[in-house]
């Protein structure tokens, strides 16, 4: 049997990070021009390598126009003696004869059935979630890995929930950002060209196609460019405010420590331990510091208990009026610049977060199959910020230890 040497093409460092890698989803929001397409046609190409005879690895995009192009631009690419290729069915056989197929997403029905080792979503954004929904059964028997491509398109869609996700750090998933001025960076994109494309294009526009910053449709209460002027480093400074979210089923107990200058100087995060262990986690990073702590439902004996310990603590619980206030004091905040915040989970929370009217009042909540609970726990960081100062009075603060009081 002869043996080829493979080469992989050339990729810029951020090109090659945000596809190769060990977590089953990749989720790539991109600019326009930067490489997302031949990046992930790579990686597709390879992972078809590494097959068998017979194995399918699809490359679906929202109309047969866009799987059209991808298909011409491996076929163009690929040694014509290396491989096969059938323009009426849209294949690429290659030399071990794995099956390369692109697909139009048009129709969801016409994609289930097949099992598939790998496979490329391109231009999420644009394309219908119960497509993504028949793709993602495709992969279920060979657990097979995905990449999810695309310029952003607003935030009511589900590419941006998964990116979100992803961003986030859940189990399994990997998020990348490519933006025009990383292509700049790795010379695959002309610094005039993006210049000339901002000045012709509305803010709006250019921020999708070349930052992959999605646009604000309506339901954010807090505004994407106030948010994006919050974000800092995380402070080194210690705190002097501590807002703690409990996790409720699959949520995150999450806890956020503000600065004397409103800065997040602490991040803590975790997912589905004991509750003695988020206990015994929330007294050591809180401390003697003045905290607010979710007391809702299954809330209220923790934060009982964790009042014993620390007696800084107080309980908030929420109801729609009370998180209506909540919310409407971190967005006076985050609009008059008077937090900072790192990037990552509580950015891609803020950014996702929506309130919809409804007969009964405002709802305010993070889309469905997302997180809001570092918002939460921002929330409740703030509101104990600008509490007046006697409410943080104690007899600790006042007079020293009680169990000097009582000598």
């Amino acid at each position: 049997m002869k043996r080829l040497r493979y080469q992989r093409p050339w990729l810029y460092p951020e090109q090659q990070a945000a596809l190769f890698h060990q977590q089953r989803y990749g989720i790539v929001e991109a600019s326009t021009k930067a490489g997302k397409t031949l990046g992930a046609l790579v990686w597709l190409t390879e992972q078809a390598m590494r097959g068998k005879a017979g194995w399918n690895y699809w490359w679906t995009a929202p109309v047969y126009s866009q799987v059209k192009i991808a298909f011409r631009r491996l076929h163009r690419g690929l040694p014509q003696k290396l491989h096969t290729s059938n323009e009426s069915d849209l294949t690429i056989t290659l030399a071990n004869q794995a099956v390369v197929w692109f697909k139009s997403g048009e129709r969801p029905d016409n994609l289930y059935g097949e099992d598939v080792y790998a496979a490329v979503v391109d231009e999420a954004s644009r394309l219908r979630e119960e497509s993504w929904h028949a793709i993602r059964s495709t992969l279920t028997a060979t657990r097979g890995p995905v990449r999810i491509i695309g310029n952003v398109k607003g935030r009511r869609n589900w590419a941006y929930r998964m990116a979100r996700k992803a961003e986030a750090g859940e189990a399994g998933m990997h998020y990348a950002k490519l933006t025009a001025y990383d292509a700049i960076r790795a010379r695959v994109l002309a610094t005039e060209e993006v210049e000339d494309a901002k000045a012709q294009l509305p803010e709006s526009v250019f921020r999708e196609l070349y930052l992959a910053e999605p646009a604000d449709d309506e339901g954010c209460p807090f505004n994407a460019a106030a948010v994006r002027a919050c974000i800092g480093s995380l402070s080194s400074q210690p705190p002097a405010c501590w807002g703690w979210d409990l996790a409720k089923s699959v949520d995150w107990t999450v806890g956020i420590a503000l600065d004397s200058a409103g800065a997040v100087c602490r991040f803590e995060r975790w997912q589905q331990v004991p509750w003695e262990e988020t206990e015994r986690r929330i007294v050591e990073a809180t401390g003697s510091t003045v905290a607010l702590i979710d007391s809702t439902g299954v809330g209220d004996p923790i934060v009982e208990r964790l009042q014993k310990r620390l007696p800084n603590v107080e309980g908030q619980k929420f109801t729609p009026a009370s998180k209506q206030q909540l919310m409407e004091g971190l967005a006076v905040a985050i609009q008059a610049r008077e937090l900072s915040f790192p990037e990552g989970p509580i950015t891609a929370e803020l950014l996702a977060f929506e309130y919809h009217y409804s007969r009964t009042g405002v709802r305010y909540s993070a889309p469905e199959g997302m997180h809001d609970d570092c918002v939460d726990a921002l929330a409740l960081a703030v509101r104990r910020r600008t509490r007046p100062s006697e409410d943080v009075w104690s007899l600790a603060d006042a007079w020293g230890p009680v169990e000097e009081l009582l000598r």
